[in-house]
Formats: structure tokens, sequence, C-alpha cells
């Protein structure tokens, strides 16, 4: 009976560990440190970027810009619950390892990842003994929750559409195979020489194959390269062009 017990305790104890949240960055686990999280400090959102001035002799103010994202802040309250000095002192050195924007993903938001820089600093309250303790990870992020949906590639071998779930124009990345036109929308790629394939990347606005820069191959309507505005977006694909892989990058805040 004893050993019964001992069982469903032990089992309760495993089920109630493995439903903790926890989060990745850089593609590292937290759990590797037994380090667990709160998300309450992870819902918040970005800032629009205005420029408010006041006019004399006019009433209200001018407001301008406001065509950006601030980047903001996310905040974890962490706890580790075993062997806490050795594993804060591991998280702490991996955290302050990763230079620049890394991948961040949490267990509170599974469909979804952002771009985090850790700048360092904790202060934590450590238990009797040092063997547990909590703390915070502040992680600065862009303003953009990326979805993992929009990581899927889309393949077009002909004409056809692409659904951006979001209310933000996505700036996708786009293999194109061939030469000739390709319609994104209102705007047009035309493709004026090809080694099998170029790769359009409309966030950085480069075209490119592997290393070699591709700028000088393509022509662009308006100068602009495209996005995915909210709703359906029309593909067409012109003559020359025989296949559209498309990284539609979908986002929201």
């Amino acid at each position: 009976m004893r050993c019964r017990i001992g069982l469903l305790l032990y089992k309760d104890r495993r089920r109630r560990r493995e439903l903790r949240n926890y989060l990745l960055f850089n593609g590292k686990d937290s759990r590797d440190f037994k380090a667990y999280i709160s998300g309450q400090g992870t819902f918040g959102a970005p800032a629009r970027d205005y420029d408010v001035r006041q006019v004399p002799g006019r009433s209200g103010d001018l407001v301008m810009g406001g065509d950006r994202l601030q980047n903001a802040e996310v905040t974890y309250q962490a706890f580790i619950y075993k062997d806490f000095r050795e594993n804060l002192q591991a998280l702490r050195s991996y955290l302050l390892s990763c230079i620049g924007y890394c991948r961040l993903e949490d267990t509170y938001h599974p469909d979804e990842y952002r771009m985090a820089l850790y700048r360092g600093g904790v202060d934590p309250d450590v238990l009797p003994r040092n063997q547990a303790g909590q703390f915070e990870i502040v992680f600065e992020v862009q303003p953009q929750r990326w979805l993992k949906s929009g990581e899927q590639v889309t393949a077009m071998t002909k004409t056809g559409t692409i659904y951006n779930p979001t209310v933000f124009a996505s700036q996708p990345l786009l293999r194109v195979y061939g030469a000739g036109q390709v319609g994104i929308g209102s705007q047009t790629i035309t493709i004026t020489a090809a080694d099998v394939y170029t790769d359009i990347d409309c966030r950085i606005m480069e075209a490119y194959k592997g290393t070699a820069w591709k700028n000088d191959k393509i022509q662009l309507s308006g100068n602009d390269f495209p996005v995915l505005n909210p709703g359906n977006n029309n593909i067409s694909l012109g003559t020359g062009i025989t296949r559209v892989e498309i990284t539609p990058r979908w986002w929201e805040v």
C-alpha cells in the first residue's frame, strides 16, 4: 500500500512538473537549467512611434510619423526549483553568450515567436540553503509577434491567390524559378536573368542566389519590393516563370 501511495505521489509530482511553462531562447530550453516561467509579463503590445509637436497659435497637437512600431520589453518571472546556484550561473552565462537578436519562444504563446535581445541583470530571491529561488528574465523584443504559420512555404506553379490572415502587411521571402514577370498583388517583379532560381527577400530588399547578389537582375514596378496585404493577394506567373515559393512571414502585435 505504501509503495502504491509513493508511486502515485511520484507520478503527481512528475505530471505537475511537465505542466510547468518554459521558454526557448536561441534554440536552448530553459528546462535544461531547471528553470520555469510565469507568463503574465508577456502579453503587452508595442507603442507606435509618433512625433507630437505643439504649434503656436494652433489648437491641438501636430502628429507626425507613426509609420513604425517601437521595441518592447518582455519580462518573465522565473524560478529554479533545484540546485539553484549552479543552474542560475549556467543559465545566466548562456543568455549572455547570445549576441544580438535571437529567436524567443515560450509555452504561453505556442503559435508565435519573437526576436529578442538579452542585456543581462539578475537579482534573485533565494530560498534557504540555496536550493531554489526566483528572479526576472527581461528581454528587449522587436515589435512583431511572428506567426509560426508564416514560416510555412506556399509553392505555386500557376496563377492563384495567397491569404494574409492578419491586419498587417507582410514582407515575404520569395524563391522564383525562371526569368520573366511575377505579379504579387498590385506589384510586379521582372527577373531579367536567372540561374535556375532567384531568392527575393522583401524585408531586407535584396535579391540573391546563395552568396551571389542579384539585385541587378530584377526590376520592380514603382521601385518597391512587394508586400502581402491583409486578405487575398493575387499571385500571377508570367511566361518563363515555372514556380514561385512564398514564405509569407505573417505577424501580429
